[in-house]
């Protein structure tokens, strides 16, 4: 197969249509741009959901993948092996926790957590058995399993996988009063993501998180922060919760941590919370295998060295600069952090799915959500020359649609 219509025909024929991918076909990457099978270079200003924050092929995240293959890939955790021991302590400290559990998927960390949370509840705040609730916000995503689309409030990821798991209350997301009054003395989480990515990069007022950190603390609940995609270095912080100062109780990672090479996610937290987990009680094959640990560890170095949560800062207010200058001329409203925006397309013009078609046409790949919102989550080694240029040609794009 040489084409991309045959390329896209037989994967149409042979896999679920589980997703509705934009019609290219890639075959080769390097930092910011990506190779179709026909030749054609396009800008990635999606990064894989924020996966591919350090950028395709990074030639430090690649060696250390390289040299570890050579090695040793996989023990599970029935032995230790020479290279979780670093790993564990690079994340713990650049979370500021005592302990991480180490997962594989974003789901996987955020059941994690969801289990980690009620036993903590019942065997540390001593709520009564089968009784503990978490408090979910509204358009949350945290992934995909069934315990997870359970709390949904998309209709598209729920509809149709029921019976669901008990035990979460939805609130408004961005109102710290929806949350007081969902309390109640069984709960024993708070679960939220600090800037709603999925739902088209949704920025809660300002002090949110703090209100939600002290309401936490004040009743004995847990704050549980999924930085999946807002963590990382993606806002021009470490963290996106760092914008406020807030340090939550359990942070859920994944994407960017396994550098664009290895699913890796984890959670960390506290010993007084990940310390109720016992041998038996949770565990994953492949989580914390020696590769993902190598990979891992590496994407934790080149964060310490703050060089990347710069780089998103500085490119991030380029970004944004550019695309404010589009309101009014297509564009209805702008969101987000650092190097990463929800832009919301007048609905008039054209849907989300018809402007990121129109911009992979002019060699930009982005994302639509719900509707008439487009996605930008550029890796954060792309130049600022390439940032002008990609939003040159939204733009573009927006006076050829408004013809």
């Amino acid at each position: 197969m040489t084409g991309t219509d045959e390329f896209i025909a037989l994967s149409e024929r042979r896999s679920a249509h589980n997703y509705h991918p934009l019609p290219v076909v890639i075959s080769e990457a390097r930092g910011a741009w990506v190779v179709d099978v026909e030749g054609r270079r396009f800008l990635d200003c999606l990064s894989g959901y924020s996966s591919l924050n350090f950028g395709h092929g990074n030639e430090k995240i690649i060696a250390a993948a390289q040299e570890q293959l050579s090695r040793l890939t996989l023990t599970s955790r029935a032995f230790f092996h020479d290279r979780f021991a670093a790993f564990a302590t690079g994340l713990g400290d650049l979370t500021g926790k005592d302990m991480v559990l180490p997962m594989n998927t974003g789901a996987e960390a955020v059941e994690t957590a969801i289990k980690v949370a009620r036993k903590w509840g019942y065997q540390v705040k001593r709520v009564t058995p089968d009784r503990a609730n978490i408090i979910v916000m509204e358009d949350n995503f945290h992934g995909r399993t069934t315990t997870i689309v359970g709390f949904s409030t998309d209709p598209d990821a729920r509809g149709g996988f029921g019976p669901y798991t008990p035990g979460f209350r939805i609130v408004k997301y961005g109102s710290i009063e929806a949350i007081r009054e969902a309390i109640d003395a069984d709960t024993v989480a708070v679960l939220l993501e600090p800037i709603q990515g999925e739902a088209g990069v949704l920025v809660p007022p300002d002090g949110y998180l703090t209100q939600v950190r002290e309401l936490c603390t004040a009743e004995n609940v847990l704050m549980i922060a999924d930085e999946i995609q807002s963590g990382l270095g993606r806002t021009g912080e470490t963290f996106a919760c760092d914008h406020e100062g807030v340090v939550p109780d359990v942070y859920v990672l994944g994407k960017a941590l396994g550098g664009g090479v290895v699913p890796v996610s984890a959670i960390t937290a506290n010993e007084d919370v990940l310390g109720v987990i016992g041998p038996g009680q949770h565990g994953s094959t492949f989580g914390g295998n020696p590769l993902a640990c190598a990979v891992a560890s590496t994407v934790v170095e080149m964060l310490a060295t703050g060089e990347y949560q710069a780089r998103a800062r500085e490119l991030g207010a380029v970004m944004h600069e550019e695309l404010n200058a589009l309101i009014g001329h297509g564009v209805v409203a702008v969101r987000g952090r650092g190097l990463w925006a929800g832009v919301d397309i007048d609905p008039t013009l054209a849907s989300g799915r018809e402007v990121s078609e129109a911009l992979m046409a002019h060699g930009v790949l982005a994302k639509d959500t719900h509707g008439s919102t487009v996605r930008l989550a550029p890796p954060l080694v792309i130049s600022e020359e390439d940032v002008r240029w990609a939003i040159g040609r939204l733009g573009a794009v927006l006076e050829e649609l408004a013809r």
